[in-house]
């Protein structure tokens, strides 16, 4: 059943666009950032970007250890920003739209649960878990908005 592991190969890909993106976005965003209690949101958004590059690693993996597809070197649209309020701002937003991708992502796993009978457990437990961390980002930054 080729046609829902190329599906969830490309899938996976676009994730690990987002993820790149993600990562390089917190990084440059944790150097603009200033004022009164920087260095606690520097340190978070570091703590994030850091997990974004995990989920990148865990992406990579299920797309060519599991599914014998190619990960992408693509990288998705970044979002510029100065203020620390917009900054976290932008960041929740693409948080929150992330998780709604991988739910469907987790969805599509589970609903073709028979098709992967050699790869659904880790690629549902992996998924599963990537969706809670980036659940805990939108706690985390939805705290230091305030």
């Amino acid at each position: 059943m080729a046609g829902i592991k190329d599906e969830l190969i490309t899938m996976l890909n676009k994730a690990l666009t987002l993820e790149h993106a993600a990562r390089i976005q917190y990084l440059a965003h944790a150097e603009l950032i200033k004022g009164l209690g920087a260095e606690k949101i520097i340190e978070r958004i570091k703590e994030i970007a850091s997990d974004e590059e995990k989920h990148e690693g865990i992406f990579r993996n299920l797309i060519g250890s599991y599914l014998d597809g190619e990960p992408t070197m693509k990288l998705a649209e970044t979002h510029p920003a100065q203020e620390t309020e917009k900054i976290l701002k932008i960041n929740l937003k693409n948080e929150k739209e992330a998780i709604d991708f991988y739910k469907e992502i987790y969805r599509k796993i589970t609903e073709n649960k028979d098709g992967l009978r050699y790869e659904f457990e880790t690629l549902e437990h992996e998924v599963r878990h990537v969706i809670i961390d980036e659940q805990e980002h939108v706690v985390e930054l939805s705290l230091l908005l305030g």
